[in-house]
């Protein structure tokens, strides 16, 4: 993984072999990031996304392996209840005949990955909705 921050946007490079996940969440960690947008565009061949089932607040995962372009890579990396980076992340990819989108859980890079983190000057924590069974955005002073 390469990465430079200019300003405020932090633009980076993953190689063959590289988790998306992990590699955003080190990245955060090491930059700070406590509210920040992601985008990005590259290619996978393993990957884990899921849905949300609303009627038991479960995501259902599924895991797919083949050749597949990020057609999308989109969400926002704010500061979880631990004070760790959380990330919250959704993806649409391309395979030769299939297409599937869902919240990104994992993804390997096969050939490489473009991904700006774009920061947002304001704190954003979460907290834990009984409602949805989510861990929602909150608003910091």
């Amino acid at each position: 993984m390469e990465y430079v921050r200019k300003g405020g946007v932090i633009a980076l490079r993953l190689v063959k072999g590289e988790e998306i996940v992990a590699s955003l969440t080190t990245v955060a960690a090491r930059e700070s990031v406590s509210a920040a947008c992601v985008s990005g565009i590259g290619a996978v061949g393993r990957a884990t996304i899921g849905v949300l089932r609303t009627s038991d607040k479960r995501y259902v995962k599924r895991e797919l392996e083949e050749d597949m372009e990020i057609a999308s890579l989109t969400g926002n990396i704010s500061v979880g209840a631990d004070g760790k980076p959380y990330l919250h992340l959704h993806v649409v990819l391309g395979g030769i005949e299939n297409v599937y989108a869902g919240h990104l859980n994992e993804a390997y890079v096969s050939a490489t990955a473009e991904i700006f983190i774009t920061l947002f000057e304001a704190g954003i924590g979460r907290f834990y909705d009984d409602e949805t069974g989510l861990n929602l955005m909150k608003f910091e002073d």
